[in-house]
């Protein structure tokens, strides 16, 4: 079974497949198996970011079930 790979991971990937595809010195068979890849990349990204705010949302609920939105005070 494959790997699971992180955000940043298939970020770098996608970022990879991008600038191939606008270096032009691919054939189109490989441009579709690249642009085939970069979607699915894309879907995994998209569904990895969902799962991120679903997290975020449910720690940010009050005990009353409300969610409590407060400005992120990073460190200064």
């Amino acid at each position: 079974m494959a790997e699971k790979k992180t955000f940043e991971q298939s970020i770098s990937e996608l970022e990879e497949i991008v600038a191939k595809l606008e270096g032009g010195n691919v054939t189109l068979d490989e441009s579709l198996e690249l642009f085939e890849k970069g979607i699915k990349l894309s879907k995994g990204c998209q569904q990895m970011l969902d799962a991120a705010e679903k997290k975020v949302s449910i720690l940010m609920t009050n005990d009353d079930g409300e969610v409590v939105k407060e400005d992120f005070i990073g460190e200064e």
